[in-house]
């Protein structure tokens, strides 16, 4: 009995790889959702990871640099694909984005870790506007690039706070925007489209709220000229 329930599941699992093959890397595979994507209008939703980093540009140059240790956040948001041509389409893909940096000031290093050490953490609004540029289809994938602006609102941003660094609290401005480019490809399965890719996300306007003047000078604040996020976005896609 054993022997023949294991014997089944070989048989099982050959054949639903054999069509799983079939459809997607043969020579001639069975074309999945053909008319799909020459809808003028569809949408779908995303789950994905990031990792955003700050980059800092100094007024005058110092001996060590701002450490940032970054931890990998989540993203979930929603698209709308609007197709403009064969190969062009027009996407809006608004998401919910959580991440978190630990700031590290070395030369504030011996005055302990109220001094040297700041959190942020982020809940981000993201609405990214892109243009996806599509190859050719080949049998069930079809791989892409896009590219475009967008803007985000920061939920966690405490810029209305009296408090600055000399209270503890580092500040951050609640509107930012960027630009991005990336990859990807869509798989056609029977039922769905799926669609895995890689962005990159890089920062274009500064985010640093200064500290008060009236506190003194500020080793926190006074010599970064620009503070900008980048990040790595990764999503997967169902359509």
């Amino acid at each position: 009995m054993k022997k023949t329930v294991i014997l089944l599941l070989l048989v099982l699992t050959t054949n639903g790889y054999s069509q799983f093959a079939k459809n997607m890397f043969s020579k001639d595979p069975i074309i999945n959702l053909e008319n799909w994507q020459k809808q003028r209008l569809y949408f779908g939703y995303y789950l994905g990871f990031n990792n955003f980093d700050f980059k800092f540009d100094y007024k005058t140059p110092i001996a060590q640099d701002i450490q940032v240790k970054k931890t990998t956040g989540f993203n979930v948001g929603v698209v709308a694909d609007l197709r403009l041509q064969e190969y062009i389409n027009l996407r809006f893909e608004p998401g919910l984005y959580y991440t978190k940096r630990d700031l590290y000031y070395p030369e504030l290093f011996e005055q302990g870790e109220s001094s040297y050490l700041r959190e942020v953490s982020s809940t981000y609004i993201h609405f990214p506007l892109l243009l996806k540029f599509s190859s050719l289809r080949t049998g069930n994938i079809r791989p892409y690039l896009v590219g475009g602006m967008s803007t985000t609102l920061n939920l966690s941003a405490n810029s209305k706070s009296k408090d600055d660094n000399f209270e503890g609290k580092f500040r951050v401005k609640p509107w930012t925007a960027a630009y991005e480019l990336g990859f990807g490809i869509d798989i056609f399965s029977e039922y769905f489209i799926f669609s895995p890719s890689i962005r990159g996300m890089f920062g274009i306007t500064d985010e640093l709220i200064r500290d008060n003047p009236a506190n003194g000078p500020s080793a926190w604040t006074d010599n970064i000229d620009s503070m900008k996020s980048r990040a790595i976005l990764i999503n997967f896609t169902f359509h």
